[in-house]
């Protein structure tokens, strides 16, 4: 079966340091969107951001034969019924508090692997991931940043499975979890020269599901003060059971930003 999850990707709210301007690179993807320092020395920036994911791996709804997903990103403008995302940071020095937002909905109907069950089956699935996090900067110099970050991401996902022929023919089932995982990885950047960088994080946790994990590298481009570039790749990955209900899914794909500077 095909299905694509379509998305949008910023690497993450992490601040490149003195000598590449950190104020211009404040957000590997989209820096210094609406970006405020207040008088006290905090530092806030706000930016939707755009990734392309494929989808794979399975699902199940009340203990029915989970369904085989396997797509890939070149398909996603064909399943994906709506999507937004969105990060945040705010940022005191070496310490940093950090949320990331992401919403899909895609459908999509193919064969399945288990002809005598079904001859096919259509998948309609929402999720939603919210990952609020703090951070600490273990490294910050003229070169790039390094910093050690913890927190909770929240799961809310919904699957409705429908089998066409087959033994299974005419039945369907909706059913839907939520769950809290805490994660705790690195992020950072690193400046080559004035105008590129390198950027990307990896978090690793576990709590309702058994393993929740994110992965993301990109190299960034610096045109001007104003606009910059980003291309790289990111993974994601959770494996949740409870009750009949199976949600062990990897989306990944590539990375295109432009960075816009106000």
């Amino acid at each position: 079966m095909k299905i694509a999850a379509a998305g949008l990707a910023c690497l993450g709210s992490i601040v490149l340091a003195d000598s590449v301007r950190a104020a211009d690179i404040y957000s590997p993807v989209t820096p210094t969107l609406e970006q405020i320092e207040t008088e006290d020395g905090w530092t806030f920036s706000v930016a939707p951001y755009f990734w392309a994911a494929g989808l794979s791996g399975d699902v199940g709804s009340f203990g029915l034969p989970t369904v085989g997903i396997d797509a890939d990103f070149s398909n996603i403008w064909d399943n994906l019924d709506f999507a937004a995302m969105a990060t945040g940071e705010a940022r005191y020095d070496r310490y940093s508090l950090f949320a990331d937002v992401i919403y899909t909905k895609i459908s999509a109907s193919n064969g399945t692997p288990r002809g005598v069950l079904a001859d096919s089956v259509g998948v309609t699935a929402e999720t939603f991931s919210g990952l609020l996090g703090a951070g600490y900067a273990v490294a910050d110099g003229p070169s790039g940043r390094l910093e050690l970050v913890g927190g909770v991401k929240i799961w809310s996902a919904k699957t409705d499975i429908s089998f066409h022929g087959g033994i299974l023919d005419g039945i369907s089932r909706s059913d839907s979890a939520t769950w809290a995982d805490a994660v705790v990885g690195l992020r950072g950047n690193y400046a080559i020269n004035d105008n590129l960088y390198l950027t990307g994080w990896g978090y690793v946790g576990a709590g309702g599901a058994d393993i929740d994990w994110d992965v993301a590298g990109a190299l960034g481009y610096r045109f001007n003060d104003r606009f910059s570039a980003v291309l790289g790749y990111r993974a994601l990955g959770v494996d949740y059971s409870d009750d009949g209900y199976v949600f062990d899914v990897v989306e990944q794909g590539p990375i295109l930003g432009l960075v816009v500077r106000f």
